[in-house]
Formats: C-alpha cells, structure tokens, sequence
C-alpha cells in the first residue's frame, strides 16, 4: 500500500473530525479500534492509576531509559545567538519553543510506552509549555489507553492524554474540538501508514516532525558479521508490522544464504512469526547483492533508511560515506533494539525515503529560531541607500520609501 491510496482513505475521517464532535470520534474509535472508550479525553485519576498499578520493575527500566534519552537530548539545546553585522547593526537569534505540541503515540499490534519518552523529553527540554499526547483506546483497559503508556505519561508529568489513534488523532490535534481539545501548533511521533499519511495532509495547518511510519531496517553486513545477529536484527523490525521493511545489503553471497536461512529458522521461534512472515516476504523486503562496501554505501543513501545498521570489517570506511539514514548503528553491539529503548538516541525517525531530507524528532524540532533585528540610526544610515537601490531594483518602491521616510525631517 501506497502512501497515496491511504491519503485517499484517510479523506472522510479527517472531514468527520473537522466537522464532528465528540460522539464522531468514539464512533471512529468503535470503527476502526473495535473499542468504545468512555470518554476521549483521558481522566487524570484514570493515568494516575496506571502509574499507581505499574510493575517496579518496568517502572525501573523506563526511568533508565528517561535517563539515558535526557543525557542524550540536552546536548542538542540551542543558545542565543548574537551576531554585529555592521557597528551598531545587531542580530539575536534566539530559538524559542513551540506553544503547544500534540505527541502521538502509536496501539494497535504493540504499545510503545518508549515512544512516550522519545517524544515527551525532547519536548519539556525544549520547554514546550503545553504537551498533549493522543494513543489508541483499548480493551485490555476498559476502553482507556494502554496503561504502561498512561503511567509512563504520569512519570514525565503529562496529564492531557487522549483516547484515540489513527488518522483520527492527527485530525484532532490539527483542527482543535470544542470542549474536548485545543488545536497544537505540532505533532510529532511514529505511526502506521494512515497516520504518516494525516500527517501529509495537514502539514501546512500544522508542521510535522517526519512521516515517521511504517518502519525500515537495513543491515550492510560482510562476511565478518555474525549471520544469526544480523538474521534477529531484521525479524526484530518486521515485528512491528505487516508492511515493515527489512532489507540485507551484502557483497557476499555466501553470507547472504546464510542469513537467509537464520531468519527462517528464527522466524517460527517468535512470538509474531505470521506478522513477520508476511513482512519478510512483501516486496519491501529483501537481499541487495553488491560488488563491494562502497557500493552497499551508494545503496544506502539511494534509499534512506529509517535504521542503518553496518556490521563490516571496515566499520569507520563504510559510516564516512554514508549520507542519507534516521540513525545509524555501528557494529555488532549497537543493534536498532537498543536505539529503540535505552540508547539515548531517539527512536522517532523519518521513513519512507525522508532521511534524504528530515532528521530525527530532537530538541531542536520543538524550538523555531526567531531573528531580532536591532539597528541605531548609524548602522540605518550606512544601509539606505543600499536598500533603496535593491528595491527598486526589485520595482518595490515602497520597499524604499520605508527607508527614506526616515531620513524625512
């Protein structure tokens, strides 16, 4: 599936939430999730439970990973900027955050607490002043979100939390409800084809962080790569989903069979094998034989990957040249499961080719930069006629009577 045939189909659902009300979104919830929840938005009693209820050793990991992404997060904060373009004639660049966020965090086949984190943390470093996070409503939990999702939003201090997935949830954050949500300014996070697919269509009402869905892994490997670790690393990623990419770019063939073979004998030992068999067998998946590692980098950037994996002997030769890729993971012990949870890396990434263009969510896509310009009237002086001349240059003569104007006793 296209990301155009799901723009198609998102059509009416994103015209029901612009139009609707709440009873419209728990119709779509009943649609499309199979579940009615009681409200859409989410009763802070109800998340403080779910922090309340939540396993000590879970609640421990996650703070490990809100840790490991804080210490690798803070480093990306901007500073003020000043710059003299002439004497007198001052620029500050200051990098101010956004005013209200909407963080999706996906359901469906798998909760993702971690995403919570990846996406709430950067935002609060930021200092966002108004966070809201929208994740699918569920059985399991009466209709209410997951609640390792609820009770890791309790842990980051984020108590507007909404019941609803999908391209439904984008919608909602774009265009605001009465008496339900205020609109956000951004929404950031991964999701299946159908919310990367919103996110295309309201780009412009709101940015974007990335179209961050459905995933991708690709492995360069050579023969000194270890074939069952390279095999585990591509199942892991199709778990994900049915239409999940995971591609093996080798120059040995050798190496090739032997992966080949690994991961189906892994496959049937997982818990997911049907979903991860449909995946490694679409067309979005596969082996890529090359004549040598600089090629394999060429293939690489070509498709820009959400993960790179590269497990080659020459690891510094091959990483040097790659150009286009969400993360990068280098040798056997960087494997994309740890970027998923405590590398202090961040997992919401670009997918679909984007990495040619669009980094990964960071501190830096919750801040815009804003120029203030601050000019005496000497530094005026010396540009006048200067401006004057480019505008009218530009047949913009009222460009230059602004200017002139000033000199007017």
């Amino acid at each position: 599936m296209d990301i155009n045939s799901a723009l198609e189909k998102i059509a009416p659902i994103l015209e029901k939430v612009k139009n609707g009300n709440e009873a419209d979104l728990i119709a779509l919830a009943e649609s499309y999730d199979q579940v009615t929840p009681p409200s859409i938005k989410v009763p802070k009693e109800i998340i403080k439970a779910a922090f309340d209820n939540l396993d000590p050793i879970v609640k421990s990991a996650l703070e490990k990973a809100r840790a490991a992404i804080i210490k690798g997060h803070e480093v990306q904060l901007r500073k003020e900027l000043k710059v003299e373009v002439i004497a007198g004639g001052q620029i500050n660049h200051k990098f101010l955050p956004v005013e209200r966020v909407g963080l999706y965090v996906p359901g469906g086949r798998a909760v993702y607490p971690s995403s919570v984190l990846m996406n709430v943390i950067p935002a609060q470093l930021a200092h966002v002043p108004s966070i809201a996070i929208a994740t699918p409503p569920t059985k399991e939990n009466n209709g209410w979100p997951n609640q390792t999702i609820l009770a890791t939003a309790y842990l980051l201090g984020v108590d507007e939390v909404y019941a609803i997935g999908g391209a439904q949830a984008i919608a909602l954050f774009a265009y605001g409800m009465d008496g339900i949500c205020e609109p956000v300014n951004l929404v950031t996070g991964p999701g299946n084809i159908y919310v990367a697919a919103a996110k295309r269509a309201l780009r412009g009402l709101i940015a974007i962080d990335s179209e961050a869905g459905p995933t991708e892994v690709m492995v360069i490997a050579d023969k000194s790569a270890k074939a069952n670790e390279v095999a585990a690393d591509l199942i892991s990623q199709a778990e994900h989903d049915e239409i999940a990419a995971a591609i093996l770019v080798t120059d040995n063939e050798e190496f090739a069979n032997q992966v080949e073979a690994q991961v189906w004998k892994k496959v049937f030992e997982t818990k997911h094998s049907k979903r991860i068999s449909i995946a490694l067998q679409g067309e979005q998946s596969g082996i890529v034989l090359v004549d040598d590692m600089s090629q394999a980098a060429e293939v690489a950037n070509a498709y820009g990957a959400e993960h790179l994996e590269i497990q080659v002997e020459n690891l510094d030769e091959v990483a040097n040249q790659i150009t286009n890729a969400g993360a990068v993971f280098l040798g056997r012990f960087s494997p994309v499961s740890l970027g998923d949870y405590l590398a202090g890396s961040n997992h919401v990434l670009p997918t679909g080719g984007c990495a040619c263009h669009t980094p990964g969510l960071s501190v830096q896509t919750f801040l815009k930069g804003v120029s203030f310009i601050k000019y005496d009237q000497d530094a005026f002086n010396q540009t006048v006629s200067d401006v004057i001349t480019l505008a009218n240059s530009e047949d913009l003569p009222a460009h230059g009577q602004a200017m002139s104007a000033r000199l007017e006793k």
